[in-house]
């Protein structure tokens, strides 16, 4: 890959991490449930599925997904699945909140394999990530070379700035829940993203 086409690269990635998306609500939502340490095990879950999609794009796996509606529905009907459970689980979590529980007492709950899991499966079972691996990496791959270790290079680089984007973002939360509004902003912030989230996925499930 020549300079040009690695800055080009590099800015398209950058935007493309930096627009809203399932992504950002899930580290939102994470954060607001379980603290900075979860928003940041969330993140690292959601980074590193982009080594999947990687793996799967190098090895052609993307074309048949593309190719085969049954198999493409199967994938997108399940990501839209998941992310409707987890805005359920957002909307029962704040309905469960006790009125007086701390901080303290909330961030407890915060489990690292949960995180993990969370946003692994987010971004895995994402098709339009499927979709963008697909049509992207390849334009900045030499076909010449080994395609799977350059698809898994591309994907380090995402991995790097989808971690500092999505850490900012956490520490961003992290700080303005101390400022002003508390408990009582993460209540909302829970709510907020679990409907978005139910939304997203429904329109995923019916969409064509």
């Amino acid at each position: 890959m020549s300079d040009a086409q690695f800055w080009t690269f590099l800015v398209a990635i950058t935007l493309l991490t930096m627009s809203p998306g399932v992504d950002t609500l899930l580290v939102l939502r994470n954060t607001a449930r379980g603290g900075w340490r979860d928003g940041l095990t969330s993140s690292l879950g959601i980074c590193s599925g982009l080594f999947v999609h990687a793996v799967i794009s190098a090895v052609g796996i993307s074309v048949i997904l593309l190719q085969s509606a049954w198999a493409f529905s199967v994938l997108k009907l399940a990501g839209a699945v998941y992310l409707i459970w987890l805005g359920i689980q957002g909307l029962r979590s704040m309905r469960k909140m006790p009125v007086g529980q701390t901080l303290k007492v909330k961030h407890a709950g915060f489990i690292v394999s949960r995180s993990l899991r969370e946003g692994l499966l987010s971004n895995v079972l994402n098709p339009k990530a499927v979709v963008f691996y697909m049509a992207f990496l390849p334009q900045f791959i030499d076909p010449t070379g080994n395609m799977l270790m350059q698809s898994l290079l591309l994907a380090a680089i995402h991995f790097v700035i989808g971690m500092i984007w999505l850490s900012g973002l956490t520490y961003l939360l992290h700080r303005a829940k101390g400022w002003a509004l508390g408990q009582r902003f993460e209540t909302l912030l829970q709510g907020m993203t679990g409907v978005v989230m139910i939304g997203i996925g429904v329109k995923l499930a019916i969409d064509r």
